[in-house]
Parts: structure tokens; C-alpha cells; sequence
């Protein structure tokens, strides 16, 4: 079992030609191939065969989302090269999501990418601000973080079900979390870019020593900070990957969410914190199912696991670091929303 370290060193979503967010829609060209079950394994989910997609359909992808291209961004005194490719999984704030409702039947589809296997969280505090942080944000992420993936969670494994072409989904055996970072050295950007936030990906990847599918470094804003233009653009979060020097890196925009109120969550379930597990276990499980948007599992409208049951039913998860408010996740093995692996 990797155990967490901490260290201190000091649709749905917008398009890139800047449309409004109400107007971008990724389309997805799923081939019509059933997903099977698996025989169930203990704790998880029963697993879904990746259908093969047919002869001489194209990949899936988002059909709005960023043009791949190579932007170098200064950070930290360095010239960093990213690729970042849009913005994915986007939560919006509550009122301001798509009128739709998820339907049965309407599951999940592969198409042709990766899941993670090992899924593993890295919280990067992004700037000195988060010294002066009184509402104990990042110990509650900590905690939260550091609760997924043991056998007590129960609502992690309904991701298991979700294979890729090797015929293995996501696996848990013990805390998601594998390290915390308080990047500190300098104060975060007043209004990051989607350019700047993949870079400090780039550098807590880098940091940490990691790249890949199996990773999702959080790259968190701390209050007062606008990231990305959070929150007058109407989201509360997002996931993306960066192509870098150093591999893929799959990353979460996380900004200060408390500053939204209750737009974000805050008091939805049990405290003023509900926002950030419930906005970041979101962004979590769609990592875990998508790491490279959008080639994972999506359905046919392009919602992820997350999206088709954004801010419905919200409850308390309890875990052995303590309680915490999530949102169903979308289980093709019960055609709808659910909050614990079958």
C-alpha cells in the first residue's frame, strides 16, 4: 500500500474559441456495440466488456473541444510546454446545468481509450494564499482523498465496472490519495489560464515524479482567485490532460469553490465544505473513467459517469477519515444513478 506523503516547498464545457458554455456540445461518434457484464469481484462493481468498435468508425472525441496545439507558459522562473486539449466534465453551478435528465438505457459507451487501472489523487495547493486559509480546506481534501479507495468505499468501485481494450477497469486496495503538495513559493495567479493551470500540472507531476493515465494531479486555487474566469463563467470544475516532456498528465482545474457559496454545493449536504468532495469526487471519478477525454466511457450526448447525475440526490459518505458529500455516479449496471457498487 502507497501511503500518502505530504511535503511543503515554500455539455458542458467552454469552448476554446471562446463560445459560451451553454453552446458547446462534444459529439460522439459511439459505435452501437453493446457493453456485457463481467462476473462480479468482491467490493467492486461487476466489470464491462470494452466493446470492440466496428471497422471504419472514427474515434470519438469532442467535437469542440481545444485543437491540439503546443503553448509554452513561464512558470516558476521555467519554460513550460503544454497541450492542453479542452475543458471536460465541467461541473456547472447548481441552476445552470442542462435541463435533461438522465434515462435508462441511455448508458455509457466505450470508445477505444484508457481508464486508470490504479487510480491516484495529487492535490497541489497552488500558491502562498493557501497559508492564510481558515476553513480548513486542505486538510478537509486530505481527509476526503485519503478515505477513497479502502474497503470502507464502496462508492469509488461503481467505476469498476468501466474497462478499456485489456480487458481490466479500475482497481482499489487502498487510499487513493499518493501525495500532497503546498506549492508556495509565490502567490497563484489573481485569473489563471487553461495554459497556466496545465503548467503547474506539468510542475506537480514533476514534482511528485509521475505521468500517465493512472494519475489526477488537482490543481487547487485558493480562495479569491479566479481560475480559468471561475466563477462569472458559470462552472464550478473541470478535467483535462496536458501532453508534456514528461507523458500525459491528467489534471482537475479545482478552484476555491467555497468563494461560489452554494452555487458550488456549499451546505448541500452536512457543512459549507459539501462543495469541494462533491465537485471534486465528480471531477475524480471522471478522471478515473476518462483520463484522456474524451476517449474513455461517455455516452451518446457526451456526459461522463459524473455529468449524467450532477447534483442529484447528493448524500453523506461515510469513510474511515470521516463524512463527506458526494453525488451518484452513472452505473451502466444498474442504468442509472447510483451511490454504492452493486
Amino acid at each position: 500500500m502507497r501511503l500518502p506523503t505530504t511535503t511543503r516547498r515554500s455539455r458542458r464545457h467552454e469552448r476554446a474559441d471562446g463560445l459560451p458554455w451553454h453552446r458547446s456540445r462534444r459529439l460522439i461518434l459511439a459505435g452501437a456495440a453493446a457493453a456485457s457484464l463481467a462476473a462480479a469481484t468482491a467490493g467492486a462493481a461487476p466489470a464491462l466488456a470494452a466493446p470492440a468498435r466496428p471497422a471504419g468508425t472514427a474515434s470519438t472525441t469532442a467535437a469542440t473541444s481545444t485543437a491540439p496545439y503546443w503553448t509554452a507558459i513561464t512558470l516558476h522562473g521555467h519554460l513550460i510546454k503544454v497541450h492542453p486539449h479542452g475543458r471536460f466534465g465541467v461541473v456547472h453551478e447548481i441552476g445552470l446545468q442542462p435541463a435533461r435528465r438522465p434515462r435508462a438505457g441511455h448508458n455509457l459507451l466505450y470508445n477505444g481509450g484508457p481508464v486508470a487501472h490504479a487510480p491516484t489523487v495529487y492535490l497541489d495547493f497552488w500558491g502562498s494564499q493557501w497559508g492564510s486559509d481558515s476553513n480548513g480546506v486542505s486538510q478537509y481534501m486530505q481527509s476526503y482523498f485519503g478515505g477513497l479507495g479502502p474497503s470502507a468505499d464502496n462508492w469509488s468501485t461503481i467505476t469498476s465496472q468501466y474497462t478499456d481494450s485489456s480487458g481490466s477497469g479500475p482497481a482499489f486496495g487502498g487510499p487513493v490519495l499518493g501525495g500532497t503538495w503546498f506549492d508556495n513559493g509565490g502567490a497563484a495567479p489573481s485569473s489563471a489560464s487553461q495554459g497556466q493551470l496545465a503548467a503547474e500540472a506539468v510542475t506537480a507531476a514533476q514534482h511528485f515524479g509521475v505521468s500517465g493515465d493512472n494519475i489526477d494531479i488537482f490543481v487547487l486555487s485558493p480562495s479569491g482567485t479566479q481560475p480559468d474566469g471561475f466563477p462569472n463563467t458559470g462552472f464550478c470544475a473541470w478535467h483535462d490532460y496536458t501532453s508534456s516532456s514528461s507523458g500525459n498528465i491528467p489534471y482537475t482545474n479545482m478552484p476555491y469553490v467555497l468563494d461560489a457559496g452554494s452555487s458550488c454545493g456549499a451546505d448541500s449536504v452536512q457543512s459549507q465544505l459539501d462543495g469541494f468532495s462533491i465537485v471534486g469526487g465528480h471531477e475524480y471519478a471522471e478522471a478515473v473513467t476518462d483520463p484522456e477525454p474524451s476517449s474513455g466511457w461517455l455516452d451518446s450526448s457526451g456526459s461522463e459517469i459524473g455529468d449524467k447525475c450532477a447534483w442529484q440526490n447528493l448524500s453523506a459518505l461515510n469513510l474511515t477519515t470521516g463524512s463527506f458529500a458526494v453525488q451518484p455516479l452513472w452505473s451502466n449496471h444498474d442504468s442509472g444513478c447510483a451511490l454504492s457498487a452493486p
